[in-house]
């Protein structure tokens, strides 16, 4: 037995299962709500209950207070439906958003590849082609592991689309169960379940202004999705890549990215930056950090620009600050919206509320 969810203001309703999250119900219904962690802790998915009964679940109670619970609160990640139920959701409607439902896919690993010492590339082979907008992440599961992790694609939706394959690049988190497996374990031939796509980290091509991305770490995989995508397309504004990385041997795929700017040089410029690169190494290249490197790329002015930030929080957050203080505003600055559960416990910059 099913029931019945009403979401205002829109009015949409979907069939939640008993055992259902209403995020997940809304998510493969096609419907879209806010979230980010999806582990009751950041609250971002926080909806009010109008009408019918929920089960919190493991909402964390400093995401989800007991005053808020009273008050008929709830964390949509979280929480079950006891009965038919009516929600009220802070929906924002984005023209450059489409809307496609969460599926689950069987996928087949034909490759992985050591991108540098702890980020691993691996390629997957799906049961059929899967539909996303360049810059999501689907949640893949892990065998020994109950809850899944969240992985950006790095590969255009054109490789999804035409042969049912996608590239992701994974970062090893010291002490991480699910990124260690992937690294020592996984070989290819072996089979995964995957589900998605998720998240509303994407170009917003309306805007049809000069694009700046910001990245570091394996944190380049969205934006790698992205720009692709955007050359694909053929002409449009143009676009600054700007990569942080602590050492050379940390900087993946720099051959490509110069082949691409030097292939299109009106269209797209490549500037890498190393923070923690050896005197003496031969490295010709910008030293230092990567907002920096932007900052004055731009000569602190950054008015008139979309930015697109992913990477380690503490880039995030200095190279939003950076943008702020060159005059862009959080309206034309973006961020990568999912988050880990150790990152969701983070203390996240007062000056911007996506981060």
């Amino acid at each position: 037995m099913s029931f019945e969810l009403r979401i205002e203001p829109t009015g949409q309703t979907v069939e939640v299962a008993p055992d259902q999250t209403v995020l997940d119900a809304c998510l493969r219904a096609g419907l879209w709500l806010p979230h980010a962690c999806c582990h009751g802790l950041c609250a971002t998915c926080k909806v009010r209950v109008l009408d019918g009964e929920v089960d919190h679940g493991e909402a964390s109670p400093f995401a989800l207070m007991d005053f808020e619970r009273e008050e008929g609160q709830t964390l949509a990640c979280c929480a079950t439906l006891q009965s038919d139920a009516v929600i009220e959701a802070d929906l924002d409607i984005d023209p450059d958003a489409r809307t496609i439902p969460v599926e689950d896919f069987r996928a087949t690993v034909r490759a992985t590849r050591a991108l540098t010492p702890t980020i691993l590339g691996i390629e997957l082979q799906l049961d059929r082609p899967i539909d996303f907008q360049a810059g999501q992440y689907i949640n893949l599961a892990i065998p020994g592991l109950a809850a899944r992790r969240a992985f950006s694609i790095a590969s255009p939706p054109s490789l999804a689309r035409d042969e049912a394959r996608i590239a992701l690049q994974v970062r090893r988190v010291p002490g991480g169960a699910g990124t260690g497996w992937l690294h020592d374990t996984l070989r290819p031939g072996m089979t995964l379940d995957l589900a998605g796509p998720y998240g509303r980290f994407f170009v917003r091509s309306s805007a049809a202004r000069p694009m700046l991305f910001i990245a570091g770490g394996s944190g380049l995989a969205s934006p790698r999705s992205m720009i692709l995508d955007l050359l694909e397309q053929g002409d449009g504004p143009p676009i600054t890549l700007v990569v942080g990385q602590r050492c050379r041997e940390e900087l993946y795929e720099h051959e490509d990215w110069i082949a691409r700017a030097e292939a299109d040089p009106a269209r797209l410029r490549y500037l890498p930056v190393l923070s923690h690169e050896p005197e003496g190494s031969g490295w010709r290249g910008l030293r230092g950090w990567a907002h920096e490197a932007a900052r004055e790329l731009f000569g602190g002015d950054f008015r008139g620009l979309k930015a697109y930030l992913c990477g380690p929080p503490a880039m995030v957050e200095a190279s939003v600050s950076a943008l702020m203080q060159g005059r862009l505003f959080e309206r034309d600055i973006h961020t990568e919206q999912f988050l880990s559960a150790a990152d969701a416990q983070r203390v996240r910059s007062p000056l911007f509320r996506s981060v």
